[in-house]
């Protein structure tokens, strides 16, 4: 017996269900159970047959019972508890339904992804990070496992203090730095505290802009050029400016060393505030290292990093180099306990640090970029050489440039290929269209992709590159020639 027909009534296990409709199995599963709890047909208390018992009957998976059971005690039509099974929930009134996102199997996922700002999960550093861990907790102060202090670990912020000095040039003593869980987090901190308004470059994270938003910090564009960001834009009404001096994100490049000591020559007049957000400052590959603007003047310039890109966003553990005026006001703003980041693996990530592993996995990490992004140029060199590829000297992303209006073709084509990309334009601050220079309109989006490189397994990394290339524009066709002119009557 076929028991899944339309329209009709089934026995399973002393269950009677109306099971309507075709399609997906555990959908009308719910759907039948929510309408006898609406008619009252099962009545609140009842006791449903274990979910082996019903799949037996209706002759369905195991896991299709299962998990229909539990997104119903999600949404509260079901209750479970250990040991008396599942029963219709207690209610005076029938509930009304919870509208849940649709299960992945009802999703279209990509199926290859190039989208920018993660790195490849598996190539985490699972034993070193085990010995790190093993290491530290054995050496580990009883306090550690307390409350916590707001500042964070001062093992971690040690480290953090030589590391950040070694290798990017930061002035600061380890009271300076006030550990949280990412670069985000700190911009909240720093909203709280500063105030608005801030400039930031008109090409940039939109959720970065739209957290300052949130925490009442309204931002204007600064124009953006192959030099980095035109910080001759910056006026003594912005609280702060922000930055991605190391490789300006998306578009690339450092900023120019005569606009970076111009942007602290402004904070000083001012008494603003330079927050440097060090986007991808260890991954550099066809250039010298570029110090952090931090070090020019450390009482006018805060840094904001993180470890998502060389280890794992899943660590949640980010930083900030502040100003001696600014460390208690943020310290307060964070509360009296670390309710963010573990204090097992600030210590995890201090032995990490001093023990050289995490030397050895960024320039790990950088070999392994460097190779994706040649892979990535000899891919368009050989098969879309009318794409110019740039902002590839460092980080892990490049800007495919493309021909005038055919950016959002180009994502929807990739999305047709299964490959998740994005538009430059989504990076362009809303209020950079009506942005003036010299008292004329300027628009500053050019049409282009984001491709980022570091997220795809090594054995996907082909084919993602292959589904790109067949997602690009042709080449444009050479403008006619311009019909002859009679000549002129005499």
């Amino acid at each position: 017996m076929n028991s899944w027909v339309n329209s009709a009534e089934i026995l399973g296990s002393d269950l009677p269900l109306e099971l309507s409709g075709t399609g997906n199995r555990r959908a009308l599963l719910m759907d039948a159970l929510r309408e006898a709890v609406r008619s009252g047909r099962l009545a609140p208390g009842t006791r449903l047959p274990p979910y082996r018992s019903l799949a037996a009957d209706l002759g369905l998976a195991r896991n299709t019972v299962a998990d229909a059971y539990a997104e119903l005690v999600a949404e509260g039509w079901l209750a479970a508890r250990q040991g008396s099974g599942t029963r219709v929930a207690e209610r005076a009134a029938p509930v009304t339904p919870v509208h849940r996102p649709r299960t992945p199997e009802r999703v279209a996922r990509p199926v290859h992804d190039l989208v920018q700002g993660q790195p490849d999960p598996s190539v985490f550093p699972r034993t070193a990070w085990l010995a790190s861990a093993r290491r530290a907790l054995a050496a580990a102060p009883d306090d550690a496992f307390g409350p916590g202090d707001p500042h964070g670990r001062p093992e971690l912020r040690r480290a953090l203090a030589g590391y950040l000095a070694r290798v990017r040039g930061v002035r600061a003593a380890p009271d300076r730095i006030v550990l949280c869980s990412g670069a985000a987090h700190g911009l909240r901190l720093l909203a709280e505290v500063v105030g608005g308004p801030w400039a930031a470059e008109e090409y940039g994270l939109p959720f970065h802009r739209e957290l300052l938003a949130s925490h009442g910090v309204g931002t204007r564009p600064l124009g953006v050029d192959a030099d980095g960001a035109r910080v001759d834009g910056l006026t003594r009404h912005d609280r702060a400016v922000l930055l991605t001096p190391a490789h300006q994100f998306p578009t690339g490049g450092p900023l120019h060393p005569e606009r970076r000591a111009a942007v602290v020559d402004w904070a000083r007049a001012t008494g603003r505030l330079v927050v440097e957000d060090d986007y991808d400052g260890e991954f550099r590959y066809d250039r010298q290292p570029v110090g952090a603007v931090q070090g020019l003047d450390p009482e006018h310039v805060v840094l904001l990093g993180s470890v998502s890109k060389s280890l794992s966003p899943a660590l949640r553990i980010g930083w900030m180099v502040l100003p001696q005026r600014l460390v208690a006001p943020v310290v307060a703003a964070k509360g009296e306990r670390e309710p963010f980041s573990s204090a097992t693996e600030q210590l995890t990530l201090a032995d990490f640090i001093e023990s050289g592993a995490y030397d050895r996995q960024v320039r790990r990490m950088r070999q392994r970029h460097r190779r994706r992004r040649d892979q990535l140029v000899a891919a368009l060199h050989a098969r879309a050489p009318h794409v110019r590829v740039t902002g590839i000297a460092a980080g892990l992303h490049a800007v495919l440039e493309l021909p005038p209006g055919t950016e959002r073709s180009a994502v929807r084509a990739a999305a047709w290929q299964g490959l998740a990309v994005e538009g430059l334009g989504d990076y362009l601050h809303p209020g950079a269209e009506h942005r003036t220079v010299a008292g004329a309109s300027c628009v500053p989006h050019r049409d282009g992709l984001v491709v980022g490189y570091a997220t795809p397994a090594e054995s996907a990394y082909p084919e993602a590159l292959d589904a790109l290339c067949r997602s690009l524009p042709p080449v444009s066709p050479p403008p006619a020639p311009a019909a002859p002119q009679p000549p002129a009557a005499p």
